[in-house]
């Protein structure tokens, strides 16, 4: 199969030296794969539970720990099944995105490990994977396509996972509170758009589990693109123009800072993590630059950061009224 990346380089790109690559470790990635898969297993049941009995999808039975109906492992574990097309959906976008990263790892010799999902108590049964990759890092090219292999194979999942969870979901009948408000991205209103021409808005649809993994697709592939740092979208911007790379880095954490405030609340958290990480890039040989296709596909980057982004992913009831608290002094 031809290499869509590779064929928009020029015939005199330089060839890349493979540095030696360790042999693959599976035990530790296939277990943390297997108890990711429970636990978003475990979440998916009750939101599937909850969307068949029309009921909002976040609404928590008598778990000890919210969404995690650990007791239907004997009291009703057919219960469960509900939770597998949830999982595979939101596992399989994840998945998606680091084997992207991984493969291209592998193609310019770089060593990285196999995807470490991290499974937890979230709203979505885990808090995401990576990949730890290791060694020099030959181009600014190999650093780009290592780059943005990861969100364009994670959105290329993601798009008709968000389709199918939309074409499942179903308007909300009768009056609705719902404890958490979703803010969608440009891309799920142009689905919904797409498949329920003339119909209500986002908010007034009970999300199947299936959409809902959509939705936490386009989340991930936009936090991933955010252009600073060690995020995929710092590694584009490194790639591209290495003296821009800290500039802009420092405008994202600003900016970071300015929508936690307006917005949502968790830009803050990202502000410090992306901070915390460090805005150094890899060494990497400052030439050649990165050609005319690579550009291009620069370009595709922020199409799909606009498409996936939005200003407040997240809010509860208690947010608009701790916000006004803060900003008031209390009053």
């Amino acid at each position: 199969m031809s290499d869509p990346i590779s064929e928009l380089l020029p015939e005199s790109a330089p060839p890349y030296p493979r540095a030696y690559v360790r042999p693959i470790k599976y035990g530790i990635p296939l277990l943390l794969l297997l108890l990711t898969f429970c636990s978003t297993v475990l979440v998916g049941s009750r939101l599937q539970y909850n969307f068949n009995n029309n009921l909002e999808a976040f609404t928590s039975g008598n778990e000890m720990i919210p969404l995690f109906p650990v007791h239907w492992l004997w009291t009703s574990p057919g219960l469960l099944l509900l939770g597998v097309p949830f999982s595979l959906a939101i596992m399989g976008i994840l998945l998606a995105h680091e084997l992207g990263h991984y493969f291209y790892c592998r193609h310019y010799g770089v060593r990285a490990t196999l995807p470490f999902f991290i499974p937890a108590p979230t709203l979505i049964g885990t808090m995401g994977a990576f990949i730890r990759i290791g060694g020099y890092i030959e181009s600014r090219a190999a650093l780009f396509d290592i780059g943005i292999a990861g969100p364009i194979a994670g959105f290329v999942v993601a798009v008709p996972t968000m389709l199918a969870g939309l074409a499942m979901s179903h308007p909300v009948t009768g009056a609705s509170d719902p404890e958490l408000h979703f803010g969608f991205p440009l891309i799920f209103h142009l689905g919904n758009m797409l498949l329920h021409h003339g119909g209500p808005g986002l908010s007034h649809y009970y999300l199947h589990p299936v959409a809902l993994a959509g939705w936490a697709g386009m989340l991930a592939t936009a936090l991933n693109l955010l252009p600073g740092g060690q995020l995929d979208g710092g590694h584009l911007v490194f790639a591209v123009s290495p003296a821009l790379h800290k500039f802009l880095s420092w405008g994202v954490v600003g900016a970071l800072v300015v929508m936690a405030w307006f917005f949502w609340a968790g830009w803050m958290l990202w502000a410090i993590l992306l901070t915390l990480s460090g805005l150094q890039q890899p060494s990497v040989p400052q030439w050649p630059a990165v050609g005319k296709g690579r550009m291009k596909l620069a370009l595709l980057a922020l199409v799909m950061l606009i498409l996936t982004f939005t200003p407040a992913p997240v809010a509860d009831k208690t947010f608009p009224q701790l916000a006004h608290a803060i900003k008031h002094g209390g009053q």
